[in-house]
């Protein structure tokens, strides 16, 4: 065997015998007619569809504004955290519809279609949304009932008499 290996440069010479460069994929963003990037996000059993646009900053959640919609503090930091992390609060209106779950879920699910929005639109802002966890989607769901059991899990009361 002639062609051994003894040192990590013989090792990348090796992967670049052919003496192309890598590949280097350029993405363009999928933006449609309007101007506008969708993008589904998903959490527990809410799935939200989210449309971004170049705006003020408004969010609309089911046709209403998100502080109406999520009335709750946390749930509206929740929401805002993608666009808060890529520095575009201000630059995006973003319209939602969102169905299933509770009030939490769909927060979360709204993140994670606003995330998938902006990467849609801005595609070199993957890697900004990465490491926080936004593009990820969480894949912690209610656990079934099983027969025999008072709950998923519980069992029924227990007693001699």
């Amino acid at each position: 065997m002639s062609d051994t290996v003894e040192t990590l440069d013989d090792l990348k010479d090796l992967g670049n015998e052919g003496g192309a460069e890598p590949a280097v994929v350029d993405v363009d963003p999928k933006i449609d007619q309007y101007g506008r990037a969708y993008g589904t996000g998903r959490r527990k059993s809410a799935v939200a569809r989210v449309w971004i646009k170049p705006g003020s900053g408004k969010i609309i959640v089911n046709g209403k504004d998100s502080a109406d919609y999520f009335a709750r503090p946390v749930l509206q930091m929740v929401i805002e955290q993608p666009l808060n992390a890529a520095e575009r609060r201000t630059e995006f209106d973003v319209i939602c519809t969102v169905k299933g779950s509770g009030l939490s879920g769909q927060a979360g699910a709204v993140r994670h279609g606003i995330s998938r929005a902006l990467v849609a639109y801005e595609p070199g802002l993957r890697p900004v949304l990465k490491p926080y966890g936004f593009m990820t989607r969480d894949p912690r769901v209610v656990e079934r009932k099983k027969y025999g059991r008072a709950k998923a899990r519980r069992s029924f009361q227990f007693s001699k008499r």
